[in-house]
């Protein structure tokens, strides 16, 4: 009985109806003939409603079941399927109520929809997460009322479903393309010419127009009587490094995601294509200590390594410790590697701080310094002014999107590889300077 009563809801068409009923037992108190109208009326909504009551509880009614992806990809649209199933022998209207994750802060979910007796139906709708971790979906509510519409029968499913947001795999698979071949002409993508050539021999062949006279095999070409060269192909095996700064200086949000968070999705979309050029890859990440350490490696596991590595990684509020990681890449690193920092600096003082520790790491290995610009001031920059309080505002962003040129021109100036990006255009920058490095022969 209990659970009959916590089912049942009466409609809104029930309550108009009352207070019609109502109205009319309050005029008959002048016009009498009302008084009869009145309780026939009620009788005939008790007999409707006892009707649809019955109609309704009748059977097992619809049925309902929501099918979640395994892990929702950070960022990115994921889907989130319902299916319904209607075992009444006539049509039924449905009110579906989602409950979603705190995350989204969305409470106002609902869909409405006919589906035809003994029919079913499939909708899809998409969610959007901003942050990782465990995302719990609530009570998977289902309205179900005949035509009259007077009762609703409300059925729950799907309690508490949890899945887990990871970083962006999406983004990882559009850019997969990009280890298949780099000269692919996609907008965002470089162009990059070689100069000279990498040293993994890897055939000889005969001269083509357009060979390097350079790379001419004289013994291969006295052995043959046609023109021999060497063919070269980009070095396998290097040890490539992700290092990722979880200081307060990643907490910066932009777009509703953290610093910290583009640099993760960035690091799995490299890695990926790092791992697809036959190369090393590895993690780093710290603050005020070392977080995480994994070391290179080309297997074909790294990649899921690398995936759960970067789901738990997490940014506090402490200042990041140059000094321990360069410590640490110097006791364990032991051959030379390419490592791409993300990281963020908004200060000249803040680099100038930490550039001894740069600048000792660029000696023994190929470093990228990966920052962000600050897209909030260039909007600033570039509206119109039409106050003095907005032309000094827009006085000091002209100054700090100066400092960060100036940041990035002080890091070149010290041999390092810099990287100066917008936030949303990070993982395809990223993978962009790891080609030229690659394509340039550095590492």
């Amino acid at each position: 009985m209990v659970n009959f009563l916590k089912s049942l809801y009466f409609t809104q068409r029930v309550f108009v109806a009352l207070f019609s009923i109502a109205v009319i037992f309050l005029f008959s108190y002048w016009f009498e003939f009302l008084y009869s109208i009145a309780w026939i009326l009620s009788v005939l909504l008790l007999l409707l409603l006892l009707l649809d009551t019955v109609t309704l509880f009748k059977n097992t009614g619809v049925t309902a079941e929501r099918n979640l992806p395994e892990k929702f990809s950070n960022s990115d649209e994921n889907p989130v399927v319902l299916k319904l199933q209607n075992n009444y022998n006539f049509n039924v209207y449905c009110e579906v109520i989602d409950e979603l994750p705190v995350q989204f802060q969305k409470r106002d979910f609902l869909k409405k929809f006919q589906i035809s007796a003994k029919g079913n139906h499939v909708f899809e709708y998409l969610v959007i997460p901003l942050h990782r971790g465990e995302y719990i979906f609530g009570k998977l509510n289902i309205y179900a009322s005949t035509q009259l519409k007077l009762v609703k029968k409300r059925k729950v499913f799907d309690k508490d479903q949890m899945v887990k947001v990871y970083p962006s795999f999406i983004q990882m698979k559009k850019l997969d393309f990009l280890a298949i071949d780099n000269k692919i002409v996609q907008p965002g993508i470089k162009k990059i010419r070689r100069i000279g050539h990498t040293m993994e021999f890897e055939q000889i062949k005969e001269y083509v127009n357009g060979d390097d006279v350079r790379t001419i095999n004289w013994k291969a070409t006295a052995k043959q009587g046609n023109l021999m060269v060497n063919q070269f192909q980009d070095e396998k095996a290097q040890p490539v490094y992700s290092i990722i700064d979880t200081g307060r200086v990643m907490k910066m949000p932009f777009n509703g995601l953290s610093l910290l968070d583009y640099a993760i999705n960035s690091a799995l979309a490299f890695s990926n294509v790092a791992l697809k050029k036959k190369d090393k890859v590895g993690l780093l990440s710290f603050s005020n200590k070392m977080e995480y350490v994994l070391a290179a490696s080309s297997k074909f596991s790294q990649l899921n390594q690398i995936l759960e590595a970067l789901y738990n990684i997490k940014t506090g509020y402490w200042d990041s410790d140059y000094g321990l990681l360069y410590a640490n890449i110097n006791k364990h690193l032991y051959h030379r590697s390419l490592l791409m920092l993300y990281t963020n600096f908004e200060h000249i003082s803040g680099l100038q701080r930490q550039l001894p520790y740069l600048k000792a790491l660029a000696r023994k290995h190929v470093l990228v310094v990966i920052f962000f610009e600050n897209t909030a001031l260039q909007r600033l920059i570039d509206a119109e002014a039409d106050s003095v309080p907005a032309s000094a505002h827009q006085t000091i962003a002209e100054q700090f999107y100066y400092d960060k040129m100036k940041m990035a021109k002080e890091l070149q100036r010290h041999g390092i590889q810099t990287l100066l990006t917008k936030p949303e255009d990070l993982s395809m920058n990223t993978i962009n300077k790891y080609l030229e490095v690659k394509a340039r022969g550095l590492l």
